[in-house]
């Protein structure tokens, strides 16, 4: 870890907060997968398989392993990531959420082999789901409803995940976020969810609502990603720097609220702190970015801003055993609106980590 350690104690403190909690955590569901916990109790709601969350307990458990540097923990990770294997046949586009940050993170104890086969064999089956007609890897119909849609959650871990694949995947990575980004950035606030019309084009889908929390926050993440690893060519074009800038003042700014409402149309309503932490992670990448091309400025207010939420994160919604509280799974279904969530647990983490300089903004 860097020189940030000394300074930044309330983020110590927070880490070391969450690392315990994963400790109890694994106690408490054992082989079943944790979703979301009940902000009184803290006792988890659970999966037999992990759903689209699944990878983000692994990347907890591999977050872990990574600080307790025991090989107990490294295997429990390693056995963890293996029973994500369920998801490669499933036809989703989450299975970038899922099979990208569960088994990214081994590779930085020195790689699994069981994970980086996982990871590639994911990586064959998103691309071969790839539709080069609609410029993208539909949502699917693992979850019920329509297949052929466009969802801003279908964007992160995708992008990354593609683009290792030799032979296509960079340029389907490139198209299926350009085509995200397009789409669900064509309205004010933002439509996350997009149903193909019979004869073509594109309509609004009306779930997830616009003004989701998760949809800019999303984007960022994956536009991030592509900035990354999808970077322009010559005669080719590169991520819209235009829409890149647009999620950065929508969310980014100084002038945001540092934690989201769950829904943007109803301020007074919920928030949703595990939109603000995967904000925090796109931030540090972006500010990787800045750093690197010399963009100091860019640089500073990215790296200030992905700090102030982890602050805020980490002394005003974080339990007294280690839980990111007031995270809001589903306000359309109320379902779980004020929980302890599972990915908002890992982005909090990997956050903290990153900001700390235990992981490299890339490294996942």
């Amino acid at each position: 870890m860097n020189e940030r350690v000394g300074v930044a104690s309330w983020a110590v403190r927070a880490w070391e907060a969450v690392l315990e909690r994963v400790r109890v955590t694994v106690a408490e569901v054992g082989e079943r997968f944790p979703l979301h916990a009940d902000p009184g109790t803290g006792r988890w709601t659970t999966t037999a398989r992990g759903s689209w969350t699944g990878g983000c307990w692994a990347g907890l458990l591999w977050l872990r392993a990574l600080a307790t540097s025991d090989p107990c923990d490294q295997a429990l990770a390693a056995d963890c990531t293996r029973r994500l294997e369920y998801w490669i046949g499933q036809d989703t586009a989450a299975r970038g959420l899922v099979l990208w940050y569960g088994t990214a993170l081994a590779a930085a104890l020195g790689g699994d082999r069981g994970a980086a086969e996982l990871r590639a064999r994911a990586a064959r089956a998103c691309l071969a789901a790839y539709e080069p007609e609609r410029g993208l890897v539909p949502w699917g119909g693992a979850f019920g409803g329509p297949r052929m849609l466009a969802r801003a959650d279908g964007v992160p871990g995708l992008v990354p995940l593609l683009a290792t694949v030799p032979g296509g995947g960079r340029v389907a990575a490139y198209r299926h976020l350009t085509t995200h980004l397009e789409l669900c950035l064509s309205q004010e606030p933002p439509r996350p969810a997009w149903r193909t019309r019979p004869g073509g084009g594109w309509t609004g889908y009306p779930h997830p609502v616009p003004g989701w929390s998760r949809t800019v926050a999303w984007l960022l993440l994956g536009a991030a990603d592509g900035l990354r690893i999808v970077p322009p060519r010559e005669g080719e074009p590169g991520v819209p720097p235009a829409a890149v800038r647009r999620l950065v003042a929508l969310r980014l700014g100084r002038e945001a609220p540092l934690v989201p409402p769950a829904c943007r149309v109803r301020p007074s309503g919920p928030v949703d702190t595990s939109a603000a932490a995967i904000e925090a992670v796109a931030a540090l990448k972006l500010a990787a970015l800045a750093r690197a091309a010399g963009r100091h400025r860019a640089f500073r207010e990215l790296s200030w801003r992905a700090g102030e939420i982890l602050r805020r994160l980490s002394t005003s919604h974080l339990s007294t055993t280690g839980g990111l509280l007031d995270g809001c799974y589903d306000a359309e279904r109320g379902l779980a609106t004020q929980h302890e969530l599972i990915w908002g647990d890992f982005f909090l983490a990997l956050g903290l980590a990153m900001f700390m300089g235990a992981v490299e903004p890339f490294a996942v």
